[in-house]
């Protein structure tokens, strides 16, 4: 009963946090961009009971181009640990994505190594002001009969040059 009550708080827990408001640092009034970069929390593994047992989960980094007109260049997709060491880096090039298109990166559940505080930084710029793209994160896991999911919002941590 009480492990039920536990889960049930993280989940919780975890759903308020979900759908606090992003972070948004518009380069000009009508809230569009030319470029920025974005810092996305990842959860590679939460910690579940009085026990603290992990709870390990797969990670989806989705970056979504949301205009319809232009196209946008992901420069740089890095992901981080929980102490801040970078564990991988994804683009070797630049990444264009069309109006309206999108792509991800996966961490696989077996994958703890970025730890419960995770993250990723994500660079995108382009040459016109455009509709800053949505960058989120989506954790899943499933074990015994239980499974567990739940999205991060990115943050801009500044407009790029």
């Amino acid at each position: 009963m009480i492990k039920k009550l536990s889960i049930t708080l993280t989940l919780l827990i975890l759903a308020i946090y979900s759908f606090s408001p992003i972070n948004v640092q518009a380069e000009d009034k009508d809230g569009l961009s030319n470029g920025q970069m974005v810092y996305v929390p990842a959860y590679s593994h939460i910690y579940i009971g009085d026990r603290e047992s992990p709870y390990l989960l797969t990670i989806t980094l989705s970056i979504r181009n949301i205009d319809p007109k232009h196209e946008i260049k992901v420069t740089s997709v890095k992901y981080y640990e929980s102490q801040g060491k970078l564990l991988k880096e994804y683009l070797n090039e630049p990444a264009v994505l069309k109006p309206l298109e999108s792509i991800r990166y996966v961490i696989p559940e077996r994958d703890k190594s970025g730890g419960s505080g995770a993250n990723f930084i994500v660079e995108w710029n382009t040459d016109k002001y455009v509709n800053p793209p949505v960058i989120e994160s989506i954790m899943i896991g499933t074990q015994s009969q239980q499974g567990i999911s739940f999205t991060s919002q990115g943050r801009v941590i500044k407009p790029t040059d």
